[in-house]
Formats: structure tokens, sequence, C-alpha cells
């Protein structure tokens, strides 16, 4: 029945004003939305006037979407080697953050990072110290979420036992995360989407850092295949999971809370569409 649908929408343009997401998820049938804020490929960030930010509240409370979040820029690193990276990302999410709380977004998405070029160790280290700067630098409500990763180049949180030191040794009610599907298959934490699979991989999630503390869950078939370490998103049901994996992973009720967002290319390769929103859909009647 409708009722059992969790929120499920995409990541959509925003060009020309944050209020454009609105619209733009509610031309595919999204009733949650995830957006940049800022350029993801630029460490100069535009802040959000307070009368847009009024324009973006209102064009929400207009519409059918329940949730928002914001995406961080790509170029972010918490576990960077280098000084200059690693003090230009902190200074960069943070700025994402604000622009996440001036607009009243639920969180700010963002890819933990990699620790080439020093210790697994020094990265954890690293990357908790400049998550509690970000948060002190941006008080308020809205949710700093860590996204797992592929894993492969030394990339950092591609584990449940890396992502549950990084959440616990931050110690923040703000500190959440994101599941995304393929990144789990291809770095290897879960070999094929059945429902018994699912859930040993959620229990372990539930008993090392709580299965309420993933807020959102980015659906993504795999272009590449299980533990490949490169992260290749593809249309659901088109890629390695499978339609089969999709509808094994709705059976599992703990997750119908969690916003459902899609990052795919789209059957038109234009992005996250109309179709891959229905499929979606098409799993929970």
């Amino acid at each position: 029945m409708e009722s059992k649908l969790p929120f499920i929408g995409a990541h959509i343009s925003a060009e020309g004003g944050a209020w454009n997401a609105i619209q733009n998820i509610e031309a595919i049938g999204g009733t949650v939305v995830q957006f940049f804020g800022a350029s993801p490929r630029m460490w100069h960030t535009r802040t959000i006037s307070a009368s847009d930010a009024k324009k973006f509240r209102e064009a929400k409370i207009k519409s059918t979407v329940r949730e928002v979040y914001l995406h961080a820029s790509y170029l972010v690193n918490l576990a960077s080697a280098s000084e200059e990276i690693y003090e230009k990302s902190i200074k960069n999410l943070s700025e994402h953050l604000k622009i996440a709380e001036t607009i009243g977004a639920d969180g700010l998405i963002f890819h933990v990072g990699s620790g080439k070029g020093i210790g697994p160790e020094e990265a954890l280290a690293k990357e908790i110290f400049a998550m509690k700067r970000v948060l002190k630098n941006v008080p308020g409500k809205s949710h700093l979420i860590m996204e797992n990763s592929a894993g492969g180049g030394a990339k950092v949180g591609s584990g449940i036992e890396e992502m549950a030191h990084l959440y616990k040794k931050v110690g923040s009610d703000r500190v959440k995360i994101c599941f995304d599907t393929a990144h789990a298959f291809e770095a290897g934490i879960i070999s094929e989407y059945t429902e018994k699979k699912i859930k040993k991989l959620f229990d372990e999630w539930d008993k090392k850092v709580g299965i309420d503390e993933i807020v959102a869950l980015h659906v993504n078939d795999s272009k590449t295949a299980y533990e490949s370490h490169h992260d290749r998103h593809e249309n659901i049901g088109e890629g390695k999971i499978g339609m089969d994996g999709f509808r094994a992973l709705a059976k599992e009720k703990r997750l119908w809370d969690k916003a459902w967002i899609l990052e795919v290319p789209g059957f038109d390769g234009n992005g996250p569409d109309r179709k891959n929103i229905n499929i979606v859909k098409s799993l929970f009647l």
C-alpha cells in the first residue's frame, strides 16, 4: 500500500536557485530531494542570501517534498595528507553545512575521504578532528552525514568498523550516516543483496553503530562488480545488483524510515528520472 512508501527521491539540479530543486524533484515524482548547495568542483563557495533562503523554505512548504539533503563538494578530503587540502576541506565543508543550516536542510552528505600517503590510524584521527571542527564552526540542527565509500585508493569509511569508529569518536548527535548501496557492494561488504545477507549486514550496522543513525540511503545499482572498489552507478535493475537485489532491500522494514535517494545516470543519460523513481516505488506496492 502507498502508506508503506518511504520518502523516495533523487539528486537533482538546483540550477538558477535552490528553490528550483523543489520543482525539479516534484516533476519526476520525488518526495525527498538532494542537491549541491554550491559548486561541487570549486573550493570557493557562494553563500546563500537570506531572501533566497526564504524563497527556498517557502517553496518547500508549498510542495510535497518532505526531506531535503545537500551533497558536499567532491574536492573535500578530511583525511588528506596535504595540510593545505586538509584545511581547505574543513573550510569548504563548513561553508556547505552553513548553507544547509540556512535553508533548513535535514543534513549535508559528504564523502569521508582518502588517507593516501598516511597510515589508516592517522587518517581516521585527522577525520575525527576535522569533523569536530566543522561542527563547531557551524552550530545548529542540520546533520553532518558520512557516506560509506567504495574503497580503494586508501579511501576511509568503506567498512562498518571504520564508520562505527568515526561515528563514536566524533561523539555528536548531529553526525549521521548515509548508506550507499552501490558503494557497499563495490567495497565488498555485501556480495549480493539477498534477504538473508541484507539482514546480516544491517544487524551488524545496528550492533556497531545503531541503525537509527542511518538517515538516508543512496539507492544506486552498480556498473562494476562486487569488491571492484570502483565507484560507478547504474540505473535501478540495470547493474550488478539487479532488480532482485532491490526487491530484497525493500523488504528490510528497518530501512523504511530512511530517505531513499537515487544518484543514477537516468535512462536518457540526463540524471535521475521518473522511470527510476517509479521502479523504486514499485518495490513497495
